[in-house]
């Protein structure tokens, strides 16, 4: 019994076909970067921030962001900003607005951070900047508008992130916190 339970196993283990898989190369493999929000945390990009219709002249939300990639942030060639404005009241007529160029952020306006080590720098939008930007007066706003904002992270090796070529992690993520989109809703 003992001589057939060995032929056999000596069966299986040559007829057994093994196929040799590569191991991954971790250094060849192809990373992103991203703008990490790191103040104030947490942002309600989920839900949108949120401008008062009644306050709409001085509106405005305030953050810090930070440029995160393998090389401490060194690779970040500029951060640009659109908006668009978003008419869901037409009562007062339709003035939605198409993207338009907001801000563009170089590389050179960021600080390296003494903590982190990555670049930072503070992050301001203004609902009169936005007004500005796209030709719209207080009387075009109501409450139930909104303004939208895309980023786009531009990396000096001419790659781009968006929140169209970002994970769900990356842009809503508990540390990610990178939307490259933000939503400001106008209340009353």
């Amino acid at each position: 019994m003992k001589k057939i339970i060995i032929a056999f196993m000596f069966l299986a283990m040559v007829s057994c076909e093994t196929e040799i898989i590569d191991k991954i190369d971790v250094f060849a493999l192809q990373t992103g970067a991203y703008m990490r929000t790191v103040a104030p945390w947490p942002l309600n990009v989920a839900n949108g921030i949120v401008f008062s219709k009644a306050g709409l002249a001085a509106a405005n939300v305030k953050m810090t962001i930070e440029a995160v990639d393998p090389q401490q942030g060194s690779t970040l060639s500029s951060y640009d900003l659109t908006v668009r404005f978003v008419d869901n009241t037409p009562a007062n007529g339709t003035m939605s607005k198409a993207y338009t160029a907001l801000e563009s952020l170089p590389a050179s306006s960021f600080t390296k951070d003494a903590a982190s080590g990555y670049p930072r720098r503070d992050l301001t939008f203004t609902a009169s900047n936005f007004m500005t930007k796209l030709g719209l007066t207080a009387a075009d706003i109501s409450s139930g508008d909104s303004f939208e904002v895309l980023a786009v992270m531009k990396l000096t090796d001419g790659r781009s992130f968006t929140d169209v070529n970002s994970g769900a992690e990356i842009k809503g993520g508990a540390y990610y916190k990178s939307p490259f989109f933000y939503r400001i809703a106008i209340n009353p």
